[in-house]
C-alpha cells in the first residue's frame, strides 16, 4: 500500500513521539550532575579532615601547700610575754644592745605571717578555679568533637535524603508518564488496528479494481478480434509457432494473470531469480521459452543479444509480451515442438511449467524436445522443489493449475531417459534462516555450572533431529534440471 507522505507527516499517530530534548543536552546535564557530586564529595572530604582531634590537657595544678601555716602563726613571735627570774635580769642587761635588731626581726615576721595568712584563701581559690576550668574545657572539647562528627554524618545523609525525595518525585512522575504512555499505547494500537483495517479494505478495493480492469481489457480485445474477423477476409495460418489448438484459451485468462502478480512475485523479482540461467544460452540462437508468462526471461535474453521466442497458453500474458515487443504467440509446448524442424532450436527453457503437465504429455514433450534441439543445446526445466515440505504446502498446493508434483530425482531420470546427457540438479531459492527450526546452544567449557552428561546428550540429539527436520521441511524452495542435447 502506498502511503501519502503528507498524511504521514501530519498524522500524530504515525509520528506519536517527538524528541524535544537533544542527546547533547542530556549529556550536558549528566556532566553537570557528575561535577556537582564531585564538588560535594570534595567539600565533605575537606570538612571531615578538619574535625578536631581530642588531645590530652595538662594536669590541674597541685593544691596550695599550707601545711606550715599553723607553725608560722605559732612561732613568728620572738619574745616571751613577760620573762621572770634570771631571764628578766638577762633581758634587762642585753636588750639595750640587741633590742633594736630583734624589733626589726619581729616586725618582719609579723608582716610576713600576716601576708601569708591573708593570701592562703586566694591561692586555694586559684588552684580550685584552674582545676575546674580544665575540667570544663575538657568537657567542651569532647562536645565539640562529637558535634563535628555528627555534622559530618548529617551531611553524608543529605545526599541520600535528597535522592529519596528525588525518587519519590521521580516515582510520581514515572507513574504519570507510564499512565500517559499506556493511554498513548492504547490509542496507538487502536489507530494501528484501524489503519490496518483501512489498508486491508483499500487493498481489497485495489485488487477488485485490477481484476475489473483486466476483465475490461480482455473484453475489449475480444470485441476487437470479433470486429476484425467480421471485416477482414479469412487468411491462412502462417507457419509460425501459433497452434491451432486453442483449448487453453478462455475469457478467464486474466484471473491467472492476477494470480501470477499476487503470488509468483513482481517482474523485478522474477528477473533477478532467472538471471542466473542466461549464461547457459549466451552463444546460441532460437531459444524457446515455454510458458514464458510475462516475458521476464525473454527480456533478459534480448538484453544479452540472444534471439529467442516464447509461447504461452494464456492469451492475456501473450498480449502483454507482444506489447513489450517480444516474439511470443499463443500455443502449447508439444504442438509447437511437433511443428518445428529437427535440430532447429538452440535451447529450451521452462520455468514453473512442468508441474502443470500430465505425465504422458510431459514424456512426449521431452522426446520432442530431444529431436528439435541442436546438438550441444541446453534444456533447463525449473519447478517447485516438492521434496521441501514448506515449498510443497506453501507453493505447490496453492496453485489450482498444478497437475503433478515432480521430485528432483524423478524429473532428472525422465530427462536422462529422454536421451539428454550431463543432467544435473541445481537447487534454487534457499529457505530463509529465520523460518527454520533453531538449535539449542551447546554447553561451553567456560560455563560456571557443570552440565550433566545426560543433558548434553539430550541437546546433541535434539540438534541432530532439528537439522534433519530442517533438511526435510525448510530446504531449497525450487530446483532446476539442466541437461544437454548430445
Amino acid at each position: 500500500m502506498t502511503r501519502d507522505p503528507q498524511h504521514s507527516v501530519n498524522n500524530p499517530f504515525t509520528r506519536p513521539f517527538t524528541q524535544t530534548v537533544e542527546l547533547e543536552d542530556l549529556a550536558q546535564l549528566k556532566r553537570e550532575c557528575a561535577e556537582a557530586h564531585a564538588s560535594y564529595n570534595a567539600a565533605l572530604t575537606t570538612l571531615d579532615a578538619t574535625i578536631q582531634q581530642l588531645r590530652d590537657l595538662p594536669p590541674p595544678p597541685t593544691r596550695y601547700d599550707d601545711h606550715q601555716i599553723a607553725t608560722l602563726n605559732k612561732h613568728w613571735n620572738l619574745f616571751d610575754p613577760a620573762p621572770t627570774g634570771w631571764r628578766r635580769l638577762v633581758h634587762l642587761l642585753i636588750w639595750p644592745l640587741v633590742g633594736q635588731l630583734f624589733d626589726r626581726q619581729q616586725t618582719f615576721n609579723s608582716t610576713l605571717v600576716d601576708h601569708i595568712n591573708r593570701n592562703v584563701a586566694f591561692h586555694r581559690e586559684v588552684s580550685d578555679s584552674a582545676t575546674s576550668t580544665l575540667t570544663v574545657l575538657h568537657e567542651e572539647l569532647v562536645k565539640t568533637v562529637v558535634f563535628q562528627s555528627r555534622l559530618i554524618q548529617f551531611l553524608q545523609q543529605i545526599t541520600l535524603y535528597v535522592d529519596t525525595k528525588d525518587r519519590d518525585r521521580a516515582a510520581s512522575v514515572a507513574a504519570a508518564v507510564h499512565s500517559l504512555a499506556d493511554e498513548m499505547r492504547k490509542r496507538w494500537d487502536s489507530t494501528t488496528a484501524w489503519e490496518r483495517r483501512l489498508e486491508s479494505k483499500v487493498e481489497d478495493l485495489r485488487s477488485t479494481t485490477a481484476v475489473a480492469h483486466r476483465v475490461a481489457q480482455t473484453l475489449k480485445r475480444e470485441l476487437e478480434q470479433l470486429n476484425r474477423s467480421e471485416t477482414t477476409p479469412a487468411r491462412s495460418e502462417a507457419p509460425s509457432m501459433v497452434t491451432s489448438d486453442a483449448s487453453g484459451l478462455s475469457l478467464d485468462s486474466y484471473k491467472y494473470v492476477g494470480f501470477e502478480d499476487a503470488f509468483r512475485g513482481s517482474t523485478d523479482d522474477i528477473r533477478e531469480r532467472l538471471a542466473s540461467y542466461v549464461p547457459y544460452f549466451q552463444d546460441t540462437t532460437e531459444v524457446l521459452d515455454a510458458g514464458c508468462g510475462r516475458g521476464e526471461f525473454l527480456e533478459l535474453l534480448r538484453e544479452r543479444g540472444v534471439p529467442s521466442l516464447g509461447i504461452d497458453l494464456n492469451r492475456e500474458m501473450v498480449e502483454q509480451c507482444q506489447e513489450l515487443g517480444l516474439t511470443v504467440d499463443v500455443g502449447d509446448l508439444l504442438s509447437f515442438l511437433q511443428r518445428q524442424p529437427d535440430k532447429s532450436l538452440g535451447g529450451l527453457f521452462a520455468s514453473q511449467v512442468v508441474e502443470h503437465l500430465e505425465p504422458d504429455y510431459l514424456l512426449k514433450a521431452l522426446d520432442a524436445a530431444f529431436h528439435k534441439l541442436r546438438p550441444g543445446s541446453k534444456i533447463i526445466l525449473e519447478t517447485i522443489n516438492v521434496a521441501s515440505w514448506s515449498a510443497f504446502f506453501e507453493s505447490y498446493v496453492r496453485d489450482i493449475t498444478h497437475t503433478m508434483p515432480l521430485h528432483p530425482e524423478t524429473l532428472r531420470y525422465l530427462v536422462t531417459a529422454s536421451g539428454f546427457q550431463k543432467v544435473e540438479i541445481a537447487f534454487k531459492s534457499p529457505c530463509a534462516e529465520q523460518n527454520k527450526l533453531e538449535s539449542v546452544p551447546a554447553p561451553r567449557p567456560e560455563d560456571s555450572q557443570p552440565v550433566p552428561v545426560s543433558l548434553k546428550n539430550l541437546i546433541v540429539a535434539f540438534n541432530e533431529n532439528t537439522e534433519k527436520l530442517n533438511a526435510l521441511m525448510f530446504t531449497d524452495q525450487d530446483y532446476a534440471i539442466i541437461g544437454e542435447r548430445p
